[in-house]
């Protein structure tokens, strides 16, 4: 449906996340990949959403060549817990410090899309709150040995072993939690095709 709906557009994705891709190709969607480099910083100042609309513009304003069918699409997940962001983990310390802090316990996951074109910009983000269980350090050194989720924030996918073991309940959309709040990037696409 967006295939049609997009074919006249060019729809670039600028994630090397493996996990945003798969979500374009399972919108249907014609999509190019792009990814650049941006230095990922923030004032401190801003908070939950600000942060991700902020990073997401910012992974945009890298394209400075956008032609007039051109769709740039960005986004950045944060996990927020305790009045602070929690990004990916530097290393595995961090990545335990992480897990026994969101333990027994709820946390927020924002991410923002952005959607650039030649002559507009629009960003959408949403919230999902998530509920951990208590985990034992065993869990905790299970997971990071043998699902490595150093390329995630908060140091753990709910789609992965921890997910299905760790959570008690979600409040918002599971999809969001992965990296992209899927029926908003549908809903803006479909509204970008028909303007």
């Amino acid at each position: 449906m967006l295939r049609d709906k997009l074919k006249d557009y060019n729809v670039i994705l600028a994630s090397g996340s493996p996990r945003r891709q798969d979500f374009f190709k399972k919108l249907d969607l014609d999509f190019s990949i792009d990814v650049r480099e941006v230095d990922e910083v923030y004032d401190e100042q801003l908070q939950k959403e600000e942060i991700t609309d902020y990073l997401s513009q910012l992974k945009a304003s890298v394209f400075t060549n956008l032609k007039p069918k051109d769709i740039l699409i960005t986004s950045d997940t944060i996990v927020w817990k305790d009045g602070q962001a929690i990004g990916k983990p530097k290393n595995r310390e961090h990545a335990v410090a992480m897990l026994e802090n969101l333990s027994d316990a709820m946390h927020e996951v924002y991410t923002s899309v952005c959607f650039t074109g030649k002559d507009f910009q629009i960003t959408v983000n949403d919230c999902t709150k998530v509920w951990f269980k208590k985990l034992s350090k065993d869990e905790i050194t299970y997971y990071l040995d043998i699902y490595e989720p150093y390329d995630k924030a908060g140091s753990y996918g709910i789609q992965d072993w921890l997910g299905y073991i760790a959570i008690d309940k979600i409040e918002g959309s599971f999809f969001n939690v992965m990296g992209l709040p899927t029926r908003l990037v549908y809903k803006t696409l479909m509204e970008i095709a028909n303007a």
